[in-house]
């Protein structure tokens, strides 16, 4: 075995074991965590399978494991990279795409950056219709992926980026994804995220599966697989405190393609990007009336941004507002669950996609009163406000 080898397995955490200390000039490691040693043909075969990771008592309550599937680990960093992946190839298959086509998509931001990464990569143009308070962020990765960017007046809601996509796909003939309404979405979660859950917990408890939606993809396809295969699981469905739409009973009125006709009168906004849109998916109606989940929980934009926060400098896991939205719902059922509990929830995002939202707003850029100290705690290469930098005590 080369030094270069022992270098990068030590890396990734290996432990060293002596085979022979006669023989052996150099220790061979054991790598404690499996390596996903393998050569791809491209980006999109390496969607899914992402790893769940327990979280400590320094911020899961004692007595319960609690458990986040960590899906800012797909390629994009999100979990709207399934979807992407999806509702493209599932087009494909049906004729719907051809070489050089145009993809359309109506987005809060994280699918159309994945259908960015979708489309750059089998050779379609991409245009994404986004309403304006959405991260900037989000803007710039997709324009970066190639994608055509058309922001939406704030007023329209996500309605309103929805019915300009299919504005555009009527007058151009573009494809439109329609992610709201796709059976391709869940279909795809029922056959990844679903089955990946199951072989990981196989012969372990899983009392809760805890999760939010946006689309409710990932909520009706997983919903679907675990109470067909771990009917003991309870399904805890969360919302945004703010727009509490299921809670309110009222159901969103259609067009003949499943597409919402206006605004939900429960909606108000809230800072949980990539939730709850102003409507109530199609998809997540029909896994209402698969009557899929246990209990609806409400979740402040408050506590969401500060359990993302906690994440961070508690686990060093480092997702966003939806996140920790999702992680806050999974710490409320876990303060009330029974001893021995085991809940899993979804990690859905990155927060590298939220430096310009809420949830950086209490973090600076420049130096605070404790680092100033530690900076004059020695002599050299000292930036002090108002002072001469200092290199060379």
């Amino acid at each position: 075995i080369t030094n270069a080898a022992l270098t990068q397995k030590a890396a990734i955490g290996g432990r060293a074991v002596r085979l022979n200390r006669k023989k052996a000039a150099v220790r061979r490691f054991t790598s404690i965590t499996p390596v996903r040693a393998k050569l791809y043909d491209n980006i999109l075969e390496t969607i899914g399978n992402t790893p769940i990771v327990k979280i400590s008592d320094r911020l899961a309550p004692k007595g319960v494991e609690v458990y986040a599937k960590a899906e800012f680990m797909n390629p994009c960093s999100s979990v709207k990279d399934r979807l992407a992946l999806a509702v493209i190839t599932d087009a494909e298959q049906k004729g719907l795409l051809k070489p050089g086509d145009t993809v359309v998509e109506a987005t809060s931001g994280n699918t159309g950056i994945a259908v960015a990464m979708v489309c750059a990569q089998r050779g379609y143009d991409c245009v994404i219709c986004m309403a304006e308070p959405f991260s900037v962020e989000r803007r710039k990765i997709m324009r970066m992926l190639g994608a055509k960017v058309i922001v939406t007046p704030k007023a329209g809601k996500g309605t309103g980026m929805v019915a300009k996509a299919e504005e555009l796909c009527e007058k151009h003939g573009w494809f439109l994804c329609r992610q709201f309404e796709n059976d391709a979405n869940p279909a795809f979660h029922a056959s990844t995220t679903g089955p990946e859950i199951l072989t990981d917990f196989a012969g372990k408890r899983l009392d809760y599966f805890v999760t939010g939606y946006g689309t409710g993809g990932t909520f009706q396809g997983v919903g679907r697989v675990l109470k067909a295969a771990r009917s003991d699981t309870k399904i805890v469905l969360l919302e945004p405190e703010a727009a509490s739409l299921i809670a309110s009973g009222t159901k969103t009125e259609r067009k003949e393609t499943g597409a919402p006709k206006g605004s939900h009168p429960a909606f108000a906004a809230h800072p949980i990007q990539g939730w709850t849109p102003d409507f109530i998916p199609k998809v997540l109606e029909d896994a209402q009336a698969m009557d899929l989940y246990d209990e609806l929980v409400p979740i402040s934009g408050p506590e969401a941004i500060e359990t993302a926060q906690k994440l961070a400098s508690t686990q060093g896991i480092f997702t966003g507002i939806s996140g920790g939205a999702s992680m806050a719902g999974a710490l409320k059922v876990a303060a009330k669950a029974p001893k021995g509990s085991v809940i899993l929830t979804m990690l859905p995002d990155t927060s590298e996609r939220y430096m310009s939202t809420p949830l950086y707003e209490s973090i600076a850029a420049d130096m605070n009163e404790e680092e100033l100290e530690i900076a004059k705690s020695t002599p050299s290469f000292q930036l002090l406000p108002g002072e001469e930098p200092v290199l060379q005590a």
